[in-house]
């Protein structure tokens, strides 16, 4: 995950100056930047809720309409303002904040040609993942960088128990359709599948059950087996955060790497023999 403050400031000085604004809070323009911006996020975030609801959006339809254009404006221009006043350009651009900032924006432009994909300006949601460094609370985002990191190292593991687990729900989807014999919810296998998906995830919707007594009996080996199957993915990545936390607690005296093995002997940076 890419951090903002590793971005460079352009040598202008006015630039410097508006880079202090946006990308720090360390100065108290910096910190009423960062809390108005927070702000705005959470209006529109309501305003896009109001408008789903028509007998409100009957009644304040112009008003909604109007601090829609404000704040997008105030987010188009605070992002070509972010572009503007680094030299390294493309990294913001396709950093993490970088991609939610124009995900943010992109919705309200869109909605000009397909009205319905304004209610993706939901999204700007994900900016508040700032509150992070606008309060000082980087240990947070510390900790979130380690749960990707782990999901990072788990996928291959994850990716085979996604495939066993269709290939699960294939086949007792496909014998349920063969059990109940086209009942109501399954007439056909895939409709038997959905029933399968949604009983091993222990989600449980209830509007489709077994009829038959086999039928029951199978729905009872799946949501027993459903319990079992969901602990896997968990166990997996909790296996690889606790050796990701060991490894960032291992950090090498002389040169400060915190990248070492579990296995090393030796930084890999400097050479220095680890305690």
């Amino acid at each position: 995950m890419e951090r903002e403050h590793n971005l460079v400031p352009e040598d202008t000085l006015w630039k410097r100056f508006l880079y202090r604004i946006i990308y720090r809070s360390d100065t108290k323009l910096g910190k009423l930047f960062d809390i108005i911006l927070l702000s705005l996020i959470l209006i529109s975030t309501a305003i896009i809720m109001m408008e789903s609801v028509p007998q409100l959006d009957k009644r304040f339809h112009y008003t909604f309409l109007v601090f829609e254009w404000i704040i997008s404006l105030f987010f188009t221009i605070e992002y070509w303002s972010r572009i503007a006043v680094v030299k390294n350009k493309k990294q913001y651009i396709f950093s993490f904040f970088g991609i939610i900032d124009f995900l943010a924006l992109v919705p309200f432009y869109l909605s000009f040609f397909f009205p319905i994909t304004k209610y993706f300006l939901i999204f700007r949601m994900l900016r508040m993942l700032r509150i992070f460094r606008i309060f000082n609370l980087l240990d947070f985002m510390n900790d979130g960088y380690l749960i990707v990191k782990a999901l990072k190292n788990s996928s291959r593991k994850i990716y085979i128990f996604l495939l066993f687990l269709i290939i699960f729900s294939v086949i007792v989807g496909s014998l349920m359709f063969m059990v109940e014999g086209g009942r109501p919810g399954f007439e056909t296998i895939p409709q038997s599948i959905y029933w399968a998906v949604v009983t091993v995830t222990t989600v449980g919707y209830g509007d489709v059950s077994p009829i038959t007594p086999m039928g029951k009996f199978f729905a009872v080996i799946l949501m027993l087996a459903g319990y079992s199957i969901i602990a896997v993915p968990t166990g997996i990545v909790t296996a690889e955060m606790r050796n990701k936390r060991q490894n960032l607690e291992k950090i090498c005296d002389r040169c400060g790497n915190e990248d070492i093995d579990d296995d090393a002997r030796y930084c890999k940076q400097c050479g220095k023999k680890l305690a």
